[in-house]
């Protein structure tokens, strides 16, 4: 176990590393704040598990599984976005604003029409292993 006596720890690094480091905790920590208060984005993992659980048990070929895992990821970071928006929107104004309900509503939109794509998507990918599997 060579290669762990030659660990640096956090302090000990650079500044800009420990800068980059510490990135990932503060993306982490965004994560944790979007799926803890977000409702949907709780239901899109719920529903990404089911998703992913069906696409192993028709043994997904590894490109299928691929274009099923990006497609998962870009609804969840689209509404993680989106999410990001509202709060910041939030943030500026109490007052009900017509231009903060149209930001507001585009981003929701935006979630919302990636997400009917991925349901075609996930449609065109299941489609053919489901038939198999149930024939």
């Amino acid at each position: 176990m060579k290669f762990l006596t030659n660990t640096v720890s956090p302090d000990k690094m650079r500044p800009s590393a420990r800068r980059f480091v510490r990135s990932f905790g503060y993306a982490w920590e965004g994560i944790k704040a979007a799926v803890k208060g977000e409702q949907n984005i709780k239901i899109h993992l719920a529903v990404s598990c089911i998703v992913l659980l069906a696409a192993y048990v028709l043994e997904f070929s590894a490109e299928r599984f691929s274009i099923l895992l990006i497609v998962i990821g870009n609804v969840i970071c689209l509404e993680i976005v989106n999410t990001a928006l509202e709060r910041l929107v939030d943030l500026v104004t109490n007052d009900y604003h017509p231009l903060a309900k149209q930001a507001k509503d585009m981003a929701a939109g935006a979630v919302l029409v990636f997400s009917v794509i991925a349901v075609i998507i996930g449609l065109l990918l299941f489609l053919k292993p489901a038939l198999h599997y149930f024939s």
